[in-house]
């Protein structure tokens, strides 16, 4: 079961997205979901997926957490002095927020839909 403030997804930069797959396949023998023609999951351990829309401006990793009730996360987050950097959005599957913590690391928090 999901717990609310747990590492559950790690999104990376697809760049060339055919070549990506292709080297993770041949190299750790990764398999992966596709969803639609720039972004393709994987579930290796800990699940994840390579962006290579470029709308999404994705440079590094982007760990994302889970949270049962996004709303009351996003309070957290800003009472303990996180920055919303892109405010709560609907995607495939769910809805997120991203935020800076005080180092200025960029994370996401998920909730399914």
């Amino acid at each position: 079961m999901r717990e609310d403030g747990k590492i559950d997804y790690v999104e990376m930069p697809g760049g060339d997205l055919v070549a990506t797959k292709a080297f993770y396949a041949q190299a750790f023998g990764w398999s992966f979901t596709d969803y639609g023609p720039s972004y393709a999951a994987y579930s290796e351990g800990l699940d994840g997926g390579f962006d290579a829309d470029a709308a999404s401006q994705l440079t590094k990793p982007l760990v994302v957490l889970f949270a049962h009730d996004l709303e009351a996360m996003e309070a957290k987050v800003i009472a303990a002095g996180g920055v919303i950097v892109k405010p709560i959005f609907s995607f495939p599957g769910g809805r997120r927020f991203h935020f800076r913590d005080p180092s200025g690391n960029e994370l996401a928090v998920f909730t399914e839909n």
